[in-house]
């Protein structure tokens, strides 16, 4: 089929991932990453510097290491970076007018998160504290004793807080005890430091943390007073307040965050948000940007207000707040906004963007004249020759009234009168949105002549606290009413999809929807369940989070209710199942462990349904995001490649009909 220079799966390899924008002291250079895939098929990334003046960009890091997490000294001589050049990430420092880096940490096993000292002196960072001997018995008696992506049990490794003197190299440990410490940051002063400490063992909760702040010499105090989760704290420039985000529900995948305010002058604490019905943190779901919330906050220069991003209505944009909790949309528009980096003086902020036909690069935005431009240009040429689907909004009732909202990519090579496919997707999550950011699945699928269907349905994140709180304990009911009545609605209204070829996929609750799919109707020619929950009996021993997640979601206990977890549980309907159903899983996949896949699998198999079951070895429940670039290929090769055979199929039973 003729593709007219649409995008193909090996596209991947030619994207340019724009990240991390950081301005120099003096706001004349910003720093950033790019991320691409070199030669041999695996990621490499470099620190870019660019000239904010003349918006030229001079690449400040070489080879094919990940190079990554740029910051800049106080007095802006000098940059330190992640780099794994040496095995593990350690920290690198650079002048700023060049040379040859300098390695500063040799942790065991690795680093993460650096920050400077307000003095430059001295450099924070996290590592990773092990107990893990091979050949030897694994004893465990956590309840949280793994994670996805990770791969040590968690049991055996927690985060700590380091630090590194750059006058004598020592290294000193901030933190003790079993607990994972995050987020840590210096006070304004630099005579203490401010972190999360995440509790361990709490039944059924969703990962308590607190934040402490601990003055050198001193013994750390916790000063977020409620129960749940907070997280990324950082002090004001004048040192009276600690302002972090977090929300006081034990089980949070579904609570709004706030942001909180903790004055260190009257030892009280007070939330901002608590009258605005947005997401803090940016929710959205793309396959070329990182999944998880980034919440972080950003002080004004006088410690007046603080700026932060928040999902609303399929986009994420810039805030601010004052201190009084007034509210303001600094930067807005039908994009993804994913990370910033603020000039507060001048009132320029440079945002890393994605829009649905950009891959993503940086624009400089004035606040005050709303005045905007590039001045990144990594995707330009890939795009020079490329043809990229437009996505069209759309928003109709569900059965019980309830307005949805998503988008439709007309296919590629769309001519008036003809007939097309329809694939629909469904995000994961399910407290995630789909929203205007370029995915790099859905304009693949347009080139090869599909209509695509990506929708929010009840669960989704931007649409207040109530919806996205709406599918809880009622997973495959009013979210299924949903999709279908996107389907129902977009058939309806667009005569140019063929209303015989709809397909279906989804991944992670996605894949838990499309087996429920699939269980409940046989209106889709062909399906694709991805890293999928099928049975939640089982997904509640085996998961990373099933402990908690199960009751929180489907609003069941396991030993309290198993006839509700089983009501909810696809594999229930497995003899209902009559379309041909692919199934894609990652064998390291903590999150929704493999065995999930094969339970579906040899149920189907048992009673002679047509199904295909595909493991991707090493591969954890972010495959379709951050995985191996071969295998994100694979998968997506996998995925177009049963789609076409059964759109080829029925066009050939046409055929031979019509003859």
């Amino acid at each position: 089929m003729d593709q007219l220079n649409g995008i193909n799966i090996e596209d991947l390899f030619n994207l340019k991932f724009v990240s991390d924008p950081q301005l120099s002291p003096d706001g004349n250079r910003l720093a950033y990453v790019v991320k691409e895939v070199n030669e041999e098929k695996k990621y490499q990334s470099n620190i870019h510097l660019l000239d904010v003046g003349t918006k030229k960009s001079v690449r400040w890091t070489s080879g094919i290491s990940m190079n990554t997490s740029p910051r800049w000294s106080p007095d802006g001589l000098s940059l330190l970076f992640l780099s794994n050049r040496t095995g593990k990430n350690q920290i690198w420092i650079i002048s700023s007018e060049g040379g040859e880096p300098e390695q500063l940490t040799d942790v065991e096993n690795g680093v993460s998160s650096p920050v400077w000292h307000p003095e430059g002196h001295s450099i924070l960072f996290h590592y990773t504290s092990t107990d893990n001997e091979e050949e030897k018995p694994i004893v465990v008696d956590k309840l949280k004793y793994k994670a996805d992506g990770k791969a040590a049990l968690t049991y055996q490794s927690y985060l700590h807080i380091g630090e590194i003197s750059l006058k004598n190299r020592e290294v000193r440990n901030l933190s003790e005890g079993d607990y994972d410490h995050v987020n840590a940051r210096y006070t304004n002063d630099g005579k203490g430091i401010v972190y999360a400490r995440f509790d361990e063992d709490v039944p059924g909760a969703y990962r308590c943390s607190h934040i402490y702040y601990h003055e050198f010499g001193g013994t750390p105090v916790r000063i977020s007073e409620l129960d749940g989760t907070m997280v990324h704290p950082i002090c004001s420039p004048d040192g009276r307040y600690v302002a972090y985000v977090g929300h006081d529900q034990v089980y949070g995948g579904a609570t709004y965050s706030e942001i909180f305010l903790y004055d260190r002058e009257k030892s009280t604490t007070q939330c901002l948000t608590e009258k605005l019905d947005i997401q803090v943190g940016d929710m959205m779901i793309s396959d070329l940007h990182a999944v998880e919330p980034s919440p972080h906050l950003t002080w004004s220069s006088n410690s007046e207000s603080l700026y932060f991003l928040a999902s609303e209505f399929g986009n994420t944009e810039l805030y601010s707040i004052d201190l009084f909790g007034n509210v303001d949309k600094i930067v807005e528009g039908d994009r993804h906004i994913f990370q910033y980096a603020l000039e507060d003086s001048t009132k320029d902020v440079y945002l890393a963007v994605s829009t649905p036909t950009h891959p993503g690069d940086i624009v400089r935005h004035d606040i005050n004249s709303l005045m905007e431009e590039p001045i990144t240009y990594h995707n330009e040429s890939f795009l020079y020759d490329i043809k990229v689907s437009v996505p069209e909004s759309v928003q109709f009732p569900s059965q019980d009234g309830t307005v949805i909202h998503g988008w439709l990519l007309k296919p590629n090579n769309f001519k008036k009168g003809e007939k097309y496919p329809l694939i629909l997707e469904i995000h994961g999550g399910p407290h995630m949105m789909y929203g205007n950011t370029f995915f790099h699945e859905f304009q693949v699928l347009t080139s090869k002549g599909y209509g695509v269907l990506y929708l929010n349905p009840r669960g989704s994140h931007g649409y207040g606290q109530s919806f996205v709180d709406a599918c809880r304990g009622d997973y495959g009911g009013g979210d299924y009413q949903d999709l279908m009545a996107g389907v129902d609605h977009t058939l309806e209204s667009y005569e140019w999809i063929e209303q015989e070829q709809l397909f279906v996929t989804g991944g992670s609750y996605g894949g838990f929807m499309t087996n429920w799919i699939v269980g409940s109707t046989n209106r889709f020619k062909a399906a694709v369940t991805q890293r999928s929950i099928c049975n939640w009996h089982s997904f509640y021993g085996v998961s990373d989070i099933g402990y908690f997640f199960t009751e929180g979601e489907i609003g069941a206990h396991m030993e309290e209710d198993p006839e509700k977890l089983w009501h909810h549980s696809p594999i229930r309907l497995v003899k209902q199942i009559e379309t041909p159903l692919l199934i894609l899983h990652g064998e390291k996949d903590y999150r929704c462990p493999i065995e999930q896949a094969e339970q579906l699998f040899v149920a189907l198999k048992q009673q002679n349904k047509t199904t295909r079951f595909v493991r991707f070895p090493g591969a954890d429940h972010n495959l379709s995001r951050s995985g191996d670039p071969v295998m994100r290929v694979a998968r997506l090769e996998q995925i177009v490649g049963w789609f076409e055979h059964y759109r080829v199929k029925e066009k050939t039973t046409e055929m031979a009909k019509s003859k």
